[in-house]
């Protein structure tokens, strides 16, 4: 299945389907066997790039709809 990304309001992006997460250098996040991950927008999780929750007790607010 290709990726599908979603933008969760006040919350994450989730990825899910076939995907690979690289840093800037160009090396791999080990997402092996993950058919899903949701990535961190409120730039406080312990486990960036991935989130961890943190979104929901840190005032994170943000909607997005697409135009």
């Amino acid at each position: 299945m290709p990726a599908k990304v979603t933008i969760i309001n006040n919350g994450p992006i989730r990825i899910e389907g076939e995907f690979e997460v690289f840093d800037m250098n160009g090396n791999k996040f080990n997402t092996e066997g993950k058919e899903r991950i949701s990535l961190c927008r409120c730039s406080q999780s312990s486990k960036a790039p991935f989130c961890d929750g943190t979104h929901k007790t840190c005032g994170f607010e943000s909607e997005i709809i697409a135009s």
